[in-house]
Parts: C-alpha cells; sequence; structure tokens
C-alpha cells in the first residue's frame, strides 16, 4: 500500500502516539503526508522523539500532553493542535493501557483506570473530534471535495472486542465497548459527514505486551494462536509495520465510503486457529 501524500494537507491527532502502536500510526500518517499531533500523558520524551522521527522522514509533527480521560485536558490538547496545525481532519484514538488481574482478585481501582482510559478517553475525544469538524467555518467545500466526508474518527480497539479474555475482563470489556461506541458514532454522524471506525490489532510487539514475545517460549506459544505465524510490528521510521499503514488507509479518502466497521489486523487470530484440527 502507498501511503504517500493520501493525507497531503490534513492535520491528524493520534492519542498515545508517543510509543508502540500509536507511533507506527503517527509515523504512517507522516509518510501519506500529514502534520500529526503526538499526544502523551507522561512520556514526552517519548512523543518527542517520534516527532524528531516524524521530521526525518520529512513530516511535521507536534508533542502535546494530555490525560485523556480528563475531559479539561482533552478540551485544551485539541484548541492547541489546532491553533498549532490547522483544523483537525482526522482523530486516531489510540491510547490505551492494561491492569491485568484475575477476575476475583481485581480491584474496583484497576477496573476503573483502563476503562477510564480505553473507552471514556475514547468518548471524549472523539466527542472533541466531531465538534471541531463541525465547527468548520468551511465545512461545505471540505466535504465537496473529499467525496462527503467533512472528518474521520478512528477508534484503535483489539481482537479482544470480540475475543474473550481471561485475566483481562477490564481491558476486553472496555474494548467490546468501545466497538459499540464506534458503531453508534458512526450511525449517528454520517449524514453530517463523518466518518467512524475501528482498527482491531491482534498480537503486535509493543511495550504494554514485552512479556508475551520477548521470552521465546511464550512468543512461541502466541504464534501458535496466530494463522500467519509471526507476532506483528507496530512500525518505526525505518519500516512502516503492520498497523499503521491500515490507519493511513481508512484515514484517506480511498475509504470515503468506509463507516462504522472495524478492520482486523490480527493475522487471522480471529479465525480461532485451535480449530483447523478437530472442532
Amino acid at each position: 500500500m502507498d501511503e504517500r501524500g493520501t493525507l497531503a494537507g490534513r492535520t491528524a491527532l493520534v492519542t498515545g502516539g508517543d510509543s508502540g502502536i500509536g507511533r507506527g500510526v503517527v509515523l504512517s500518517l507522516v509518510r501519506a503526508g500529514a502534520r500529526v499531533g503526538v499526544n502523551y500523558a507522561h512520556d514526552r520524551d517519548g512523543a518527542e522523539n517520534v516527532v524528531r522521527e516524524a521530521a526525518r522522514l520529512g513530516g511535521e509533527a507536534i508533542a502535546l500532553c494530555a490525560d485523556v480521560s480528563r475531559e479539561d485536558e482533552v478540551e485544551a490538547m485539541f484548541a492547541e493542535c489546532s491553533r498549532r496545525l490547522g483544523p483537525l481532519d482526522v482523530l486516531v484514538s489510540n491510547a490505551g493501557l492494561q491492569k491485568d488481574a484475575a477476575f476475583t482478585a481485581m480491584g474496583l481501582d484497576e477496573w476503573r483506570a483502563v476503562l477510564d482510559v480505553n473507552l471514556t478517553g475514547g468518548f471524549l475525544c472523539a466527542r472533541a473530534a466531531a465538534r471541531a469538524f463541525l465547527a468548520r467555518p468551511d465545512a461545505a467545500s471540505v466535504r465537496s471535495a473529499r467525496r462527503g466526508v467533512l472528518g474521520v474518527i478512528l477508534f484503535m480497539s483489539s481482537v479482544h472486542q470480540d475475543i474473550p479474555w481471561a485475566g483481562h475482563v477490564n481491558y476486553a470489556a472496555s474494548k467490546g465497548g468501545l466497538a459499540m461506541l464506534m458503531k453508534s458514532v458512526a450511525q449517528e454522524l454520517a449524514p453530517q459527514g463523518i466518518r467512524a471506525a475501528a482498527v482491531a490489532p491482534g498480537a503486535i510487539a509493543t511495550p504494554i505486551n514485552e512479556s508475551a514475545w520477548k521470552d521465546e517460549k511464550q512468543a512461541d506459544r502466541l504464534r501458535e494462536l496466530i494463522p500467519l505465524g509471526r507476532i506483528g510490528e507496530a512500525g518505526d521510521a525505518d519500516a512502516p509495520g503492520d498497523v499503521g499503514p491500515a490507519v493511513a488507509w481508512l484515514a484517506s479518502d480511498e475509504a470515503a465510503y468506509v463507516t462504522g466497521t472495524t478492520l482486523y489486523v490480527d493475522g487471522g487470530m480471529l479465525l480461532y486457529p485451535g480449530f483447523r484440527i478437530g472442532g
């Protein structure tokens, strides 16, 4: 997939863009020509590194600090992004976290922390993006030039919006909720020219799941769950990885008729490979 130029002149904001999948997404959007706001909650150095990588690719990016679970910080971030990079065209709501525990041992704080960032954060950022799109004084001309599309909201979900995950009920619940949030937003906002969709990665090698792929025995067990036989790559300045190009395509006019659906980037994990023998 050739990403070059498909988002030229557009402004995107990627939450949790300082590392992992978010970093790969930022760099794919930059390759496609977008100016990108790189959100981070704590790791300013990580975000600034991504900004430098974007510059090395010939693109423009800025670091933006905000906790996506806090309404005031989200509103301030969106205002700063538009002020510095221009009117927003694309949101990639990617920020997420895990706090794993057995169900009977899971504390309310662990439940709330994950839902606050993964689901409430998605709501707050999507609402801010939709409001920004609808407030554009040039909305009519934007829609005319972009096959009827005023703005794009993309949620970073997971195969665990569909696959139950013992020991991770807070995470799985947050992603299942995110899938229905996406569909409802897409249904409500489509008449106003706003597309919403989700990308659901499977096993992607990132810092959040390092323990599952750095140990070779664990990595072998993980690969057994993936029909294509490899763990996905998050991407960097040297290689686009597996998720970023999919996001860049969904954000572009090439996907102008795509809304309310999830694109799975999982190497076939959702095919339940255990059923290849027997069943």
